[in-house]
């Protein structure tokens, strides 16, 4: 019988036929046939294929290429094959398991103590622990590196109260202890002298006068315990009346004045000794035994010594070079270069923070410091300080003064040493007593009605020459402030003030151009230009200098206050600091906010030498007193010692503090080779100047030959010699000089 394909066709006569979905296997063996109660199977079928054997056409006839598009016949086709004997036949369908499909299978690392393998996985752990044991180094086992899976992090947030501790502590004297023990043995023997009292009363007495006689005892020790707490309580009150008259007498202060000192000289004296220029000596015991052990390592050392001398000499001989002429032939001397060493710090919890400003010397007292401690930015303002600082006591100050506002500039007085006079920013000038015990200021110039408007940039006390007036030959007190004053106060029963100069601002020199209109007048604020700084001729105290915001230097006298001497223009910010050379009087330097250190020469009005070793604000200079070719400089990143006979391109030598710091005051000390440098941290570090050879040069004049021939022209030679400086520029200082 042929068998045909139902096909479905839509109105327009397209084929819309469904496919089928499942498709057998061609290569899959014979399904199994079942006819009412006989069954045919095929061996090696699996479950599934008999399943599905068993839903098929009887009437395919065991084709292997079986599939649900057979099925689907048409309804004719089906009436012709089936009977009604076939339809009411029975059909058996068996249903049986498949195979278990396993997604995911982790084997178990427990197994249970009753199981079969518990014991096998028991001497299998234990032969384990004992390999771990032996593990440690034997050379059977190696360690290597192998990448894990780490398990994922779980982040845990616990919040409690803050734990907070406390330092608790009492001070316990002898006499408290022994108050202590003689009231612990009062109040048992008073107890016992109760019940004593209280058994006999109630042997002797009747039993309605027991009660009273207990009564009366009680009484008696309530009163004995109030007296005793009474005389105690006096007691403590005079100890402690007696013990604070011990610590606010003369004597326990002054002795503790005295024990403050010797701590600190045996704390810093190594230190103390270097800054002085005494020798340290330190001598350990040497003892009988080991005296012959220290000569003979003495003595090993002098012959390594000279055996190094000698090399020394021999490499210097083969450097010589016959042909150049002997003067020219020695070799150049080995030098140590100099250097900075810091000492110690003069530093406090009051100071922490604070700008240090300025500093000051006492005349009559080497050992005395002054200092002050304010800003100079108007937006960065505190409470200001001025402290005296001993040498003695490098830890705390001597004297402590408190101001309202920024200390800016101090001095102390020659004529009266025991007076300072502090400047602030907010133009207030006192006057303070270091050797009274109070610190209030017994002059104020708030009380004079021609008082300075702005910033006190720079105090000096002077004494005039000897051919002034007799009125003018007592000391005055000079300042210059940003109101473009500089002011001469005398010092009486109140300040009284008069002007040395106004300054005034100078005008602008630019030339319009050839075809530019005329440029209109510029209208100022303040026809006064803001002084920053000043100072005196050291031999001519008529004269001085005065440096401006504007970044010129004006020459002045005292006897004109209306024009200026000259004017040095050179500088392009303001002047902070002018300082005439003690040795020679007619050289002058200066520094400016322009990064630059500008050496003048009276006569000229521009600068002969610039000095400009960084990029950041020269705050403030100063002379050596004991050489005419050495200063000192700081900026805000380190400190410098410029020595003109050695170099004038670099200095040196230099140091550099801590990046957030910035230095602000310079201080050479006076009797020593010593610089003080103070900072905006509050910190004035004393450092000490070594291996400066040309320290001790006074002499005025141009530096020692061979430092300033830049060449030696010798049979068409060139020779260089140590600390040269540029052809040209020798030329220059020839000419000028």
């Amino acid at each position: 019988m042929e068998e045909y394909a139902v096909r479905v066709f839509d109105d327009e006569g397209k084929d819309v036929t469904p496919h089928p979905l499942f498709h057998s296997d061609p290569d899959a063996a014979v399904p199994r046939r079942t006819c009412g109660s006989s069954s045919i199977s095929k061996p090696n079928a699996s479950p599934m294929e008999s399943m599905l054997d068993e839903t098929v056409e009887p009437g395919s006839q065991g084709d292997p290429a079986v599939s649900l598009s057979d099925v689907q016949v048409r309804p004719e086709e089906i009436k012709e094959q089936l009977t009604e004997e076939d339809l009411d036949r029975r059909v058996d369908i068996y249903l049986t398991d498949t195979e278990t499909i396993w997604m995911l299978d982790m084997p178990s690392v427990v197994a249970s103590v009753e199981s079969e393998d518990a014991g096998r996985i028991l001497e299998r752990n234990k032969i384990y622990v004992d390999i771990c044991k032996n593990r440690p180094g034997n050379d059977r086992f190696a360690e290597k590196m192998m990448q894990t899976i780490n398990g994922a992090a779980k982040n845990k947030e616990v919040q409690c109260d803050k734990i907070v501790m406390e330092d608790k502590g009492v001070v316990v004297t002898s006499w408290d202890l022994y108050d202590s023990f003689n009231v612990s043995e009062i109040e048992p023997a008073s107890k016992g002298e109760a019940t004593n009292g209280k058994s006999s009363t109630s042997h002797t007495t009747k039993k309605h006068d027991q009660t009273a006689s207990v009564t009366s005892a009680r009484g008696n020790i309530t009163s004995v315990t109030t007296l005793e707490s009474a005389a105690l309580a006096r007691t403590h009150k005079k100890e402690k009346n007696h013990f604070e008259a011990i610590l606010t007498s003369e004597k326990f202060q002054q002795d503790l004045f005295f024990m403050e000192r010797v701590l600190m000289e045996n704390i810093f004296q190594p230190k103390l000794a270097a800054y002085r220029q005494f020798p340290v000596l330190i001598d350990p015991p040497v003892t009988s035994d080991s005296a012959g052990t220290v000569v003979a390592v003495k003595e090993a050392k002098q012959e390594e010594h000279d055996k190094g001398k000698k090399d020394k000499e021999e490499q210097k001989e083969a450097l010589i070079d016959p042909s150049i002429p002997s003067d020219l032939n020695k070799p150049m001397e080995e030098t140590v270069p100099p250097s900075l060493e810091q000492l110690w710090s003069y530093t406090c919890d009051l100071t922490q923070g604070l700008n240090v400003s300025s500093m000051a010397w006492n005349k009559v007292n080497p050992d005395l410091l002054a200092v002050g401690y304010g800003a100079f930015d108007f937006k960065e303002q505190k409470k200001g300080l001025a402290c005296c600082w001993s040498l003695k006591n490098p830890m705390w100050p001597e004297h402590i003064f408190q101001c309202e506002h920024g200390v800016t500039a101090l001095d102390f007085s020659m004529a009266s040493p025991n007076l300072l006079a502090v400047g602030t920013y907010s133009g207030t000038i006192t006057i303070h007593n270091v050797q009274s015990c109070t610190t209030t200021a017994i002059l104020n110039s708030r009380d004079s009605s021609e008082s300075h408007t702005g910033p006190v940039w720079q105090l000096k006390w002077l004494e005039q020459d000897s051919n002034t007036a007799e009125d003018d030959k007592r000391e005055r007190l000079i300042s210059v402030s940003a109101d473009g004053r500089l002011t001469k106060w005398l010092v009486q029963k109140e300040l009284n003030c008069t002007d040395l100069m106004k300054i005034k601002r100078a005008g602008s020199e630019k030339k319009n151009l050839p075809r530019e209109k005329e440029r209109k007048s510029v209208v100022l604020i303040s026809r006064q230009a803001a002084g920053m700084c000043f100072d005196f001729h050291p031999k001519d105290t008529n004269f001085y200098l005065a440096g401006t915001e504007e970044g010129l230097i004006h020459k002045c006298s005292c006897s004109y206050d209306q024009q200026f001497l000259e004017t040095y223009k050179g500088h392009k910010g303001p002047v902070y600091k002018v300082a005439w050379n003690p040795f020679s009087t007619d050289m002058f330097l200066s520094c400016s906010a322009d990064w630059s250190i500008k050496l003048w020469h009276q006569n000229s009005q521009t600068p002969i030498l610039t000095f400009s070793s960084t990029t950041t604000v020269v705050h403030d200079i100063m002379w050596s007193p004991k050489s005419v070719f050495i200063f000192a400089a700081v900026n805000e990143s380190r400190v410098e010692i410029w020595d003109l006979s050695v170099s004038i391109l670099d200095p040196v030598t230099t140091h550099s503090g801590n990046p957030e710091v910035k230095f602000t005051s310079v201080l050479f000390a006076k009797n020593t080779d010593c610089l003080l440098v103070g900072d905006s941290r509050g910190e004035v570090s004393v450092f000490e100047l070594q291996n400066l050879a040309a320290s001790s040069s006074t002499k005025v004049g141009l530096p020692r030959k061979r430092r300033w021939s830049s060449v030696v022209c010798v049979s068409g030679t060139l020779f260089f010699r140590k600390g040269f400086l540029l052809k040209n520029l020798v030329d220059d200082l020839a000419s000028r000089y």
